[in-house]
């Protein structure tokens, strides 16, 4: 089935192995486009995903809302809205949420994600 459009309200959120909860909003599974992947990530105030990295999959976080702190190999820093990381293949990597609301941010893969390339470290 090809579905070029998503509405996010209609979108089911679900946990990653990282901790983080996502709603994909464009994913070769389900709406027929080919080389990416696109979610709305969430974690909450007070939390961080889980070290890890991806052998295969190119990332790029777009922040939409609230503040963070990011780990990024041997590089940590803060984010908050407007602020977009690259995260190559193979790369350790966290996100923690340090202010009072939820940290929510638009995650784009290349190629697009499977849980199965995600290594928890």
């Amino acid at each position: 089935m090809t579905k070029h459009f998503q509405a996010l309200a209609t979108v089911t959120p679900y946990t990653t192995r990282d901790g983080s909860t996502i709603r994909e909003l464009m994913h070769p599974a389900v709406h027929g486009n080919h080389a990416q992947s696109l979610a709305e990530a969430r974690v909450e105030p007070g939390t961080r995903t889980a070290p890890h990295r991806h052998r295969l999959t190119e990332e790029l976080y777009f922040i939409l809302e609230g503040e963070g702190e990011m780990e990024l190999g041997e590089r940590r820093f803060a984010v908050g809205p407007g602020d977009t990381v690259c995260i190559a293949p193979g790369t350790r990597h966290s996100i923690r949420a340090t202010g009072a609301a939820s940290l929510r941010f638009l995650c784009c893969c290349a190629p697009a994600y499977r849980h199965e390339d995600t290594e928890l470290l």
